[in-house]
């Protein structure tokens, strides 16, 4: 009985401090981690890279050196490797197929880090949502609408999807169409709505402003403005334009067209 209880103890005080020492390994291997993370990002080097890359390679090295971690501390518990190995193995195909969503993102994150259709800090379409670009994991990509909501997109999903960047090129055209009556010569309607654009300093000489009749309406016409600016400033002369114009229009007293009017006959 003595022999038993002093086995007994004898094990409980190994597994013990075993228990104890990988403790201590996690605690230690933590703080660690962060700490490498930390440097290895705040490095000159990173400085250079697309801040999208950086938050790739960022979440990368985390997972990497946990997993690290986390094999050190099955070899200190004393399971052997070759074990740990073998039932990976096993499990590879059962977690592979319910993970397989979970490794289409994996993929996708990588097909956009290569292809890079877009990076942190573009307006993006994509996926049925649209916002800016906050981070780019390697399983999520994270936008900030207009409206401040946080929306997390799977990167398997933007991978299989049509992607509209928005702030990709330098310059964008701003497109606006106004119904007005057909009764004004045309020449002074185009150039009351080009004089009306040449007022915001915000509109490119280059290319020049355009204004011309689109289609016919019901009584009038539909005319186009197009003016070109630099990309984040869109949104500014869009609004800007979309007071200007149809105030100066009203001021040479160009109108709309007048509605449709249907008549029911009455038996």
């Amino acid at each position: 009985m003595d022999n038993f209880l002093n086995k007994a103890i004898e094990i409980c005080t190994a597994a013990g401090s075993k228990l104890i020492l990988a403790l201590l390994i996690w605690i230690i291997g933590s703080i660690v981690v962060k700490k490498v993370v930390k440097t290895v990002m705040g490095l000159k080097a990173m400085e250079k890279l697309d801040a999208t890359v950086k938050s790739f390679l960022g979440n990368f090295l985390k997972i990497a050196l946990y997993v690290v971690l986390v094999l050190s501390i099955i070899s200190v518990l004393g399971v052997p490797m070759a074990s740990v190995v073998a039932v990976l193995a096993s499990c590879g195909v059962a977690v592979g197929m319910a993970m397989q969503g979970s490794l289409a993102n994996l993929a996708g994150g990588i097909m956009l880090m290569i292809f890079k259709p877009f990076k942190v800090g573009d307006y993006i379409v994509a996926a049925g949502d649209e916002g800016v670009v906050q981070e780019l994991s390697m399983f999520y990509t994270v936008l900030n609408t207009l409206d401040n909501k946080r929306i997390t997109i799977p990167n398997g999903s933007l991978m299989n999807s049509n992607i509209q960047n928005f702030s990709a090129e330098d310059l964008r055209r701003v497109d606006l169409t106004f119904n007005l009556t057909g009764g004004r010569d045309i020449s002074e309607v185009q150039q009351i709505i080009l004089d009306a654009m040449a007022t915001n300093d915000l509109v490119l000489k280059d290319p020049a402003p355009f204004a011309s009749p689109l289609e016919p309406v019901s009584g009038g016409l539909a005319y186009t403005a197009r003016a070109w600016t630099k990309s984040e400033n869109y949104w500014d002369v869009y609004f800007d334009l979309m007071k200007k114009i149809p105030t100066a229009l009203g001021a040479a007293g160009v109108a709309g067209p007048a509605p449709t009017t249907n008549y029911r006959k009455v038996d």
